[in-house]
């Protein structure tokens, strides 16, 4: 059964291997797998299809939100989802069946992206069946090359994203000085200390000579 599962991961070096790494380790077949930058350029969003027995979808959603620069895992087969899929199709065909194709690729709601003599390069998205049956359509008009995107998708569920908190850091010693301890006194208090009826003065610090 395929699962469709989305990813918030780092946007660095290694995230996508160790998901695709985890998924192979377990025999587990990727039918499509999308991924690309969000609002955040340190975060990316990553949608997997991916074929797995239906008893264990929820330990495979476990298992990836323990993985090192994931964030959140969740699985969309049965939840509240929106999903999406694009289709690039270039169809070469004689001039008596442009108007044809024109009028089947309307009924889909695709586009024509580039025009030749040889035929027409359209874009069409949508889900993947109705876009299974627009290459089935295209393929009776000619001879047809197909580029598909994969499957993306966004939860339409009304909780909020809840991340962990930032490990924090140590900050390194660098090589210069120590800061001192004596705290040079702000502008504001020192000239509230000097005013009269305040029965605390401060003076300025002498240098050793």
């Amino acid at each position: 059964m395929l699962q469709v599962i989305s990813l918030l991961v780092e946007n660095k070096p290694g995230a996508l291997m160790r998901v695709t790494g985890l998924l192979s380790a377990r025999a587990y077949n990727i039918e499509s797998l999308t991924v690309a930058r969000t609002l955040d350029p340190t975060l990316s969003r990553m949608t997997i299809v991916v074929d797995c027995d239906p008893n264990l979808r929820a330990q495979v959603v476990k298992q990836m939100n323990k993985l090192i620069n994931v964030l959140q895992a969740s699985d969309l087969t049965d939840s509240p989802a929106v999903a999406r899929e694009m289709v690039l199709l270039r169809v070469r065909s004689t001039l008596e069946m442009r108007a044809a194709i024109l009028k089947e690729a309307e009924i889909f709601g695709a586009r024509v992206v580039d025009s030749s003599v040889e035929g027409f390069a359209l874009e069409a998205s949508g889900a993947s069946e109705k876009l299974d049956e627009f290459i089935d359509v295209m393929r009776s008009y000619g001879e047809i090359e197909v580029t598909r995107s994969g499957l993306i998708a966004v939860s339409l569920e009304s909780k909020k994203l809840r991340l962990s908190p930032p490990i924090p850091t140590l900050r390194a010693a660098g090589p210069g000085p120590a800061p001192s301890s004596d705290a040079r006194v702000p502008a504001e208090v020192a000239a509230r200390s000097t005013e009269p009826g305040n029965g605390v003065s401060v003076q300025p610090k002498q240098r050793s000579k």
